[in-house]
């Protein structure tokens, strides 16, 4: 049995001399450390690969160059030695040290010739550099840290084919870096070349942005941008306070529920004049408190060429209008005046002629002439006298913008007024009932602008009479005195006994082009021009007015304090 074992041991240690000869063993040792060596060097790469995934997903398109520097430089030391991270950038053929990581590890005024960084940008090729301290006396060292460099990796950052700097890894420790690194490094800089220019492609954007928006917030006029279903994408928020209210009030986005309060389209949608057209439309809104609005409506197109979105400009022609009006007012009144002075050339020496005999007829008359006869001249003299005075009161009321200010009696003003208006008036069946107070001390104003403000408040008393139907239509013409407060002031109302007026319409009686009438019997300046005429004289319109009852226009004027 010993003899048994004994050759058994011997063959054993044959076959292992064998396979140590023959290498088999050794190439078992080789092909595992090669395996690991391979393992090794996939785990390194799929670390570095996830670097760069992270590094594309951490950095923000608000970020700085920087900041984004920073944050590969947090990151780079995971896979590939890195004790300084820096890059360098071309403006006007000169090298710059943009950023580095630590941000104060060093300073660089100049790029020598012989300097790593202007080697390979010229090249457009990385490379790896071990350099002896004397080749980067350049480099300004931060005593702070460790150092100096001795090996770096640098790689040239493209803009599509154009170099427009090089990113610059460094390592305190002599041969850090090896050409596979190289490789990484550069993956490295073409996804910081990326980031940075979509960086700074995003503030551009961002910046052009913004000075639009501050474009279009500085615009007066109010803007809208609305897409085809109604709904409002961005405004300028310059509506009119009385709008704004409303605007904000609604939570829908909708445009005819923000601006006219409705649940559902507009009836003649101007946005279906433009869907339907694909140009421009204008249109033209009077909103309920009175502003007149010029709206323009502007199609905006997709690249497709179909319609996106719809531009609203609103502009606001109130007083614009109002002018416009009160121009062809003004016009009218001139044209009268020169009617009436034609007429009162022509009508006064007839005039004058028929008064002087009628006159001079009583003068000869003998006492014993029949008294009918005499009153029958002093009748035309009477008459004669007073359609003078009413042609004298037509001129001075067209020429009521030529007059300044001047010390007048209100109650003059007034007779003056009801001598030209009350055969009008009268024919509408109206008793004008005149209560004037003979006591009334003399103001300064402008005595024609006193009469217009009287005579709208006639006209407007005459047409709400006519609208009431009552049996008895009555005007009051009042003047009076009221002190308060210290102060007097002189009160001229005209007050009759129509329809009065809606209290949800009071509000609105004084917005230029607001009128209640047909377009035929007014134009809704009257009330508007009167409050402005009160205003310049330092005093205001008061109104009372009862629905059913009738309405009281008061004209407040102000004495000098007492």
């Amino acid at each position: 049995m010993n003899g048994t074992n004994g050759k058994e041991s011997a063959l054993n240690d044959r076959e292992k001399l064998l396979e140590q000869l023959t290498g088999v063993d050794s190439s078992k040792l080789n092909y595992y450390v090669e395996l690991k060596k391979r393992n090794q060097e996939v785990l390194k790469q799929n670390s570095r690969l996830q670097i760069l995934h992270q590094l594309s997903r951490d950095i923000n398109l608000d970020m700085s160059v920087v900041d984004i520097l920073e944050r590969a430089f947090t990151k780079l030391p995971q896979t590939l030695p890195c004790d300084f991270l820096g890059l360098v950038t071309v403006k006007d053929g000169a090298l710059s040290l943009k950023a580095s990581m630590p941000r104060n590890f060093c300073m660089i005024d100049d790029f020598p010739a012989h300097s790593p960084s202007l080697n390979v940008i010229r090249q457009k090729k990385g490379e790896i550099f071990n350099l002896p301290p004397e080749d980067l006396l350049h480099v300004r060292h931060n005593p702070g840290y460790p150092g100096p460099l001795r090996s770096l990796a640098v790689v040239p950052m493209f803009k599509r084919d154009e170099v427009i700097g090089a990113l610059i890894v460094a390592s305190l420790s002599d041969g850090a870096y090896h050409q596979e690194d190289l490789s990484f490094v550069q993956h490295l800089a073409d996804q910081l070349s990326i980031s940075i220019l979509n960086a700074r492609l995003y503030k551009e954007v961002s910046r052009a942005k913004k000075e639009w928006e501050e474009t279009f917030k500085a615009v007066t006029d109010p803007i809208f941008l609305i897409d085809t279903d109604y709904n409002v994408l961005l405004h300028n928020d310059r509506l009119p306070a009385e709008m704004s209210a409303q605007w904000n009030k609604v939570l829908s986005s909708k445009c005819f529920a923000k601006l006219h309060d409705r649940d559902r389209p507009c009836t003649s949608c101007p946005l279906e004049d433009v869907r339907r057209s694909g140009k421009p439309v204008y249109r033209r809104w009077q909103t309920e408190g009175g502003i007149l609005l010029d709206l323009s409506y502007y199609p905006v197109f997709n690249d497709e060429k179909q319609l996106s979105a719809v531009t609203i400009i609103f502009k606001d022609v109130t007083e614009k209008t109002k002018m416009e009006a009160q121009l062809v007012h003004s016009a009218k009144l001139a044209a009268i005046g020169e009617m009436a002075a034609g007429v009162a050339h022509e009508l006064n020496s007839p005039m004058t002629v028929i008064i002087g005999t009628a006159q001079m007829l009583v003068r000869d008359f003998p006492g014993d002439v029949d008294r009918d006869k005499i009153e029958a001249l002093e009748d035309i003299i009477n008459c004669g006298l007073r359609c003078k005075r009413i042609i004298q009161n037509l001129l001075t009321f067209s020429r009521q913008d030529e007059l300044p200010t001047s010390e007048i009696d209100i109650n003059e003003e007034v007779e003056r007024v009801l001598s030209l208006i009350r055969y009008q008036i009268n024919r509408s069946q109206v008793e004008i009932l005149p209560h004037l107070d003979a006591e009334l001390p003399r103001i300064n104003a402008n005595g024609p602008q006193i009469q217009q403000v009287l005579t709208n408040f006639l006209v407007n008393a005459r047409d709400a009479l006519d609208e009431g139907g009552r049996p008895e239509k009555i005007i009051q013409v009042t003047t009076g005195l009221r002190r308060r407060d210290k102060k007097a002031w002189i009160v001229l109302s005209v007050r009759d006994n129509g329809t009065g007026i809606a209290p949800e319409t009071l509000p609105k009686i004084f917005t230029p082009f607001y009128t209640s009438k047909e377009s035929t019997k007014g134009t809704g300046l009257g009330l508007s021009v009167s409050l402005g005429i009160a205003e310049s004289h330092g005093g205001t319109i008061e109104v009372d007015s009862i629905p059913g009852e009738g309405s009281t226009f008061s004209l407040i004027l102000p004495l000098e304090q007492l």
